[in-house]
């Protein structure tokens, strides 16, 4: 929800001018004309320009479990989002709640106004149309609340066993620039009073540390500022498209992140087939829900084979994307009749797979990382102490 300055005048002519809470510019103006206004212009507050925020997974998920209660309890659904709103930290969250109540109670449908706010899940929109046509509304948002309730579970496993490897990296980060940018100049003044004589490791790392002192600040200016430029480009189309062949490219974590996104749409689709929405647009949402570009692009592209009589495990074989566990689970569920809970077999046996897979590369990286930096520090070390030692040798023949 973004605020924008409304120039405005009433039936009596008068001309004022101010500033409301929209989802869009077009939203607040269509708002206004609908009252009875004359809409001279609007325009964004601060230079925002209606950018729309994702909004974040864990408020979300306890949003909807309250708003469940509530309608289970008998509440009328605008009530329950008026009351929920109130009761919202984040401002920006709070104003999207009482937009979707004020649009609800002007007649539209609780999906269309979710989805006129930006920023929430494609699913979850596309969940409450199906239950809005099937008249399943809380059925639905039970199996949403229960859908979302995983996701985040998995999600802060994967998140937990990473933490230990990052932090560890920063240590060793952090570890190389104080011996580089510190003790090595400090050793490179030392040498230079002694005029001593040093061997070749130790004068190309004294350069390197004296270089590194003088020229770090500069570096890491330029480092930040292509690591913004990266993530600017990641943001594009054509960037996520690269990072996500990246990601799938790695040797280890390739796979690892090819099955994470399997079994999210395979959670996907089971929840929104089971909600009554049919298998194309179930694929479509689904292929919108996952951040892999490839595997949304190969959902995508087996849309066409479905809609032309092509059953879903053919389909997705075709795309040469999918492991062939998950292609003969879904056939299996398809000649059966269960597809919905054989996908929810196919998430829960990738889940299993990414945690076990992702703890056995945890357990390998992080020796790794202690190997690596015992490598640098030893190196540093011998370099630094090597002229010592061979003067200690010298002094001790010459006596």
């Amino acid at each position: 929800m973004a605020e924008f300055v409304i120039k405005l005048a009433d039936e009596r002519g008068r001309v004022q001018e101010q500033t409301h809470s929209a989802a869009s510019a077009d939203e607040l103006k269509q708002r206004f004309l609908h009252a009875g206004y004359h809409v001279f212009s609007v325009r964004s507050r601060g230079g925002l320009g209606g950018r729309k925020r994702k909004t974040k997974l864990e408020p979300f998920l306890i949003f909807n479990q309250q708003f469940l209660t509530l309608v289970r309890a008998g509440l009328p659904i605008h009530g329950s989002l008026e009351m929920l709103a109130k009761n919202q930290r984040n401002p920006h969250f709070a104003g999207q709640l009482l937009n979707v109540t004020e649009r609800v109670k002007s007649g539209e449908s609780l999906s269309a106004a979710f989805e006129a706010q930006g920023g929430f899940p494609t699913m979850y929109t596309t969940t409450l149309l199906a239950g809005e046509r099937s008249g399943n509304l809380q059925e639905v948002l039970e199996r949403f609340v229960s859908f979302q309730r995983i996701s985040l579970t998995f999600r802060k496993k994967l998140t937990a066993s990473l933490i230990y490897p990052c932090v560890l990296i920063v240590i060793v980060i952090a570890l190389f620039i104080f011996l580089i940018t510190f003790v090595v100049p400090s050793f490179a003044t030392l040498y230079d009073q002694m005029g001593s004589h040093l061997p070749g490791i130790t004068v190309a790392l004294l350069n390197f540390g004296v270089a590194a002192q003088h020229r770090g600040p500069y570096a890491a200016v330029v480092l930040a500022a292509i690591i913004y430029g990266l993530n600017r480009y990641s943001k594009t189309p054509r960037g996520r498209d690269l990072l996500d062949g990246f990601r799938i490219s790695l040797p280890v974590f390739g796979k690892i992140w090819i099955k994470y996104q399997v079994a999210l749409f395979g959670r996907t689709l089971s929840t929104l087939l089971t909600g009554g929405l049919p298998l194309v647009p179930s694929l479509e949402t689904a292929a919108r829900s996952i951040s892999s570009q490839r595997i949304a692009k190969a959902v995508f592209s087996s849309v066409v084979r479905v809609r032309e009589g092509k059953s879903l495990a053919n389909s997705l074989e075709a795309t040469k994307v999918f492991p062939g566990v998950a292609i003969e689970m879904i056939s299996v569920g398809e000649q059966t009749g269960a597809l919905p809970q054989m996908l929810n077999s196919v998430s829960e046996f990738f889940e299993e797979d990414v945690e076990t897979a992702l703890t056995a590369a945890m357990a390998l990286i992080e020796p790794v990382i202690l190997l690596v930096m015992g490598v640098f520090v030893v190196i540093i070390l011998i370099a630094l102490y090597l002229p010592i030692f061979s003067l200690g040798q010298v002094q001790q023949f010459s006596h």
